[in-house]
């Protein structure tokens, strides 16, 4: 029975058929060999292997755009086949390379990032003390391994030189010494800061602005200018959130990142400012699971296998920076990661346990131990204690909320100047200036921040090491136990108030910077403080508590920061004060600002990040549907391409089209292919789904596979239409013109893009796109299914941006 064409056309444009493999296979072979030749250096073997598939190739994504996460789960699924499916010994060798290749990686990355821990905290130490002096024995040691632990950290000038005669002081006057030591740290602020500078980069805009009252207007800026950012700079922690959430930022996890972010970190950290080194270290270990990654076939190619590596990588970061393994893949699954399957999570678990297992055996500290704080009160927490814990907690909480609301006005505040914003140098010689000013006359707070905390934990019993410490002796009233040294008192005041100051002036600066260590030292004040007045226990117990408050407070961690904290300390016994006060803290600090330091960092950096549990939690609360998402009528206009039935559309419509997409700088988007079919309810055809094509892929389509063939200059007899790209599949029923020049861009076509209802309830979309990683959602209308909006993952974050802010206001 005859067919006509344009129904044999619907059926077989999409597909390749069985029945006709030898017309497919000779169309195949009229391709031009130079341009096949492209596509084979462009592309994996695994991509060009999806080239029959319906899902299609994907080129390497560009700035700020996000990896497709089902594309790439089903690219792993092709490469494991085609190993899998050779035989012979090499086959079954690289088969079982493959299998654990992963476990490989991770171990590798744990003790590399041992490595490279080990040689900034010794480095750190040694240039810390060059404030102070220096080791006449060797101007490399630190002044704790210079006297071999014969003088307690916290020392007077004149117990350093005379209990110590290796260590030798710059000068023993008060003024002198006050003087090299604002000098020096000031040196070491620009050292710091102008290595900084050296990994700039400038990146496409993260956002957009819709307007859907009006149609004809653009729903983006362009972004030609970019962003600039400081790739070394802060701690990195929201940039890698960012990452690991599906976004791409180029060059952001390179060596030379790694290599700027250690050696800044250790002379940011050696100025004494209110940060610390333990959050640089999470991104440090992250670029060496990006770097080991790129070494093992099976994490280079594929984005999605790379973040579970890097997910991994980001527990040995924390486990090398506190000596808390199990801790630091607690933190990596509570904080950083978004995608932590059970296979991630045994991974993370053997990369922490390698970098602790070297880092223990190259011992930094001296001490043989990865307990950095270890301590034993030899006391009980009694219950009208947990009175004290919870103020402790409520502290840590308003300190929490506050340092968080006050950093974010701070830094659009001052950063705004533009002398400010364009010479980051001088912001930070301005705070380390400030710095050394306020922290140097209180004896509590001139030391680095690790060994703050570790003088603040100390524990005065009478026979303990610690008991001759300068705090202990302070804390020592002989016989009259109700006496207070005011002036002790003062500097635990001094102390905690320039510590949350500095800290809120300092985050943000354009130094390889943390914020955990800061806020342990304010929280550990506080607590001591706090302690002066309870005679029962030791005041270390409270410092150390005061110290967990004070971090949940900021970062709002839970089960990780308890765990981190039992580890540091080695006191089991004071797990549930340390649950009670962070429970608290971060209850109270969620009433005051409702993001954590990371999650607000990410909005001042404006990085793309969508948070499911915020994202749900803005949205139920507007009875809202997906419709909302769909773009003005212009922009539709812009990305659709109506593919008559000989599946073939001219270069030139493409061109025009690729060019409007560059004018919405979003970087990730892409055209919609639709093809119009009559129905029975509608007098005119409607647009039915046909499939997507990226703008990567059409940009490569478009300059790389027709560069043999510029369209500008056709031979004669052909005109400018006939310069023809086929996008949905092979024709069938008519052969082509033998004088066509034509390019198939068939196996860059997705022709199974995800689509969802415009009456579905908009939680539908942030569902899908989180926990599906999808990069782009197609919306048809209800009954019809006919496309009438497509929506990329970047619309959906700035929408929701939009409505977080009308909900904060």
């Amino acid at each position: 029975m005859p067919v006509d064409a344009e129904s044999a056309t619907e059926r077989t444009a999409l597909l390749y058929h069985v029945a006709n493999d030898r017309r497919l296979s000779q169309l195949q072979h009229e391709q031009d060999a130079e341009a096949q030749s492209i596509i084979s250096s462009a592309v994996t073997k695994e991509e060009q292997a999806m080239a029959g598939s319906t899902v299609g190739e994907r080129l390497p994504y560009n700035d700020y755009t996000t990896i497709d996460w089902l594309h790439d789960l089903v690219k792993d699924s092709y490469r494991f086949r085609y190993i899998q499916s050779r035989r012979g010994l090499r086959y079954n060798a690289i088969s079982m390379f493959e299998a654990c290749s992963g476990w490989i990686a991770v171990v590798i990355v744990g003790a590399l990032t041992a490595c490279v821990a080990f040689v900034v905290d010794v480095a750190v130490a040694t240039v810390s003390d060059w404030k102070l002096g220096y080791c006449t024995k060797n101007p490399l040691l630190s002044r704790e391994a210079c006297c071999e632990d014969r003088t307690p950290l916290l020392a007077t000038r004149s117990e350093l030189a005379d209990q110590c005669k290796d260590f030798h002081l710059w000068t023993n006057n008060y003024a002198g010494s006050f003087a090299i030591y604002v000098s020096m740290a000031l040196a070491f602020g620009i050292i710091s800061s102008s290595a900084t500078l050296l990994t700039s980069g400038s990146l496409p805009a993260a956002s957009f602005e819709p307007s859907p009252k009006d149609d004809s207007s653009r729903t983006s800026k362009p972004a030609a200018a970019g962003k600039k950012m400081y790739m070394a700079a802060g701690s990195g922690i929201p940039e890698i959130k960012t990452i690991l959430s599906g976004f791409v930022i180029p060059n952001f996890l390179s060596l030379r990142v790694l290599l700027v972010k250690a050696f800044g970190a250790v002379f940011a950290v050696s100025t004494g400012m209110c940060l610390g080194k333990e959050g640089p270290f999470v991104h440090i270990s992250t670029c060496v699971g990006y770097i080991v990654g790129n070494w093992f076939p099976k994490y280079k190619n594929n984005g999605r296998k790379m973040r579970e590596l890097l997910s991994s990588a980001c527990a040995s970061g924390l486990s090398v920076a506190f000596g808390a393994p199990i801790g630091g893949v607690l933190f990596s699954y509570e904080e950083i990661s978004t995608y932590f399957p059970r296979k991630v999570l045994w991974r993370a678990f053997l990369c922490s346990l390698f970098a602790a297992i070297i880092l223990k055996a190259l011992n930094p500290t001296g001490t043989g131990k990865l307990v950095l704080f270890e301590t034993n009160y030899g006391t009980d927490y009694q219950p009208i204690h947990y009175f004290v814990f919870i103020v402790l907690g409520i502290a840590g909480g308003i300190f929490g909320g506050l340092f968080c609301k006050f950093n974010f006005l701070w830094s659009k505040w001052f950063r705004s100047f533009s002398l400010i914003k364009n010479n980051p140098v001088l912001e930070v010689f301005l705070v380390v200036l400030a710095t050394t000013l306020l922290q140097f006359p209180n004896p509590l707070t001139r030391e680095p921040g690790d060994v703050i905390i570790k003088n603040l934990l100390v524990d005065c019993n009478a026979g303990s090491e610690s008991a001759r410490s300068w705090v202990c002796r302070n804390e020592d009233t002989g016989v009259d136990v109700g006496k207070v040294n005011w002036a002790y008192t003062a500097y635990l005041i001094y102390g905690t108030i320039t510590k949350l100051v500095l800290t809120i002036i300092t985050f943000g600066c354009k130094v390889p910077s943390g914020v955990i260590i800061p806020a342990l030292d304010a929280g550990a004040l506080f607590g001591r403080l706090i302690g002066q007045s309870i005679t029962t226990i030791s005041p270390g117990i409270f410092a150390m508590v005061g110290a967990a408050a004070f971090l949940a407070g900021v970062c709002r961690m839970t089960i990780s920061l308890a765990v981190i904290m039992f580890e540091l300390t080695g006191q089991l016994e004071y797990v549930v004060p340390h649950m009670i006060a962070i429970l608290v803290a971060k209850w109270v600090a969620d009433a005051i600002s409702s993001e954590g330091v990371y999650d607000l960092a990410q909005t001042v950096l404006g990085h793309p990040f969508l948070d499911p549990d915020l994202a749900i939690s803005i949205v139920r609360q507007r009875n809202l549907l997906v419709e909302v998402l769909i773009p003005p009528k212009q922009t539709m206009d812009e990305v659709t391409v109506h593919v008559p039935p000989s599946n073939k559309v001219p270069y030139a419509l493409l061109q025009h089209k690729l060019t409007q997409l560059h004018a919405r700088g979003l970087m990730d988007a892409g055209l919609v292919l639709v093809q119009s079919h009559s129905s029975h309810h509608h007098h005119t055809s409607l647009p039915m789904l046909q499939g997507y094509i990226s703008q990567a892929e059409l940009e490569f389509g478009l300059t790389k596979l027709l560069a043999h063939h510029p369209p500008s200059d056709p031979p004669p007899h052909h005109s400018d239409n006939e310069f023809q790209i086929r996008l949905l599949g092979h024709l069938v029923d008519d052969d082509p013109a033998p004088e066509t020049l034509e390019v198939d861009l068939t196996p860059f076509v997705d022709r199974t893009p995800l689509s969802i209802c415009a009456k579905a309830p908009l939680e539908y979309a942030v569902e899908m796109f989180s926990k599906l990683g999808l990069r782009y959602l197609c919306v048809t209308e209800e009954g019809t299914g006919a496309l009438v909006g497509v929506v990329i993952k970047k619309r959906l974050v700035g929408y929701l941006e939009k409505l977080k802010e009308s909900h904060d206001e």
